[in-house]
């Protein structure tokens, strides 16, 4: 039986515990693409975390991350409405030292 989206979401939380936690709240606060400031809900970046976080394992510097992001934010939401790379190079820091300090805690 294939997994549905809330499963897989369940899944991924249970698998990068507060790592999820930590990068939805830094991409929510960021809200790159300005959802959050027009009333969408706090969880509305989770679908992208989960296919986000995987791909982190690929990074091996912050630059990476903010490549990882904006192509999964341009899968998401089209390249119009993600915009351009640029706009994700603070939360790329942001969740770049998360995820050092993630593997470091192993």
């Amino acid at each position: 039986m294939t997994e549905g989206p809330r499963e897989r979401h369940e899944l991924l939380k249970a698998e990068y515990g507060g790592l999820y936690s930590d990068v939805s709240r830094l991409l929510r606060e960021a809200d790159p693409i300005g959802l959050i400031a027009m009333g969408a809900p706090h969880d509305e970046y989770e679908p992208e975390v989960s296919t986000l976080l995987p791909r982190l394992h690929e990074a091996n510097a912050a630059g990476d991350v903010q490549r990882i992001i904006h192509e999964e934010f341009v899968r998401w939401f089209d390249a119009d409405i993600a915009g351009p790379i640029s706009g994700y190079a603070d939360v790329s820091e942001r969740i770049w030292r998360v995820w050092l300090q993630s593997k470091v805690r192993g």
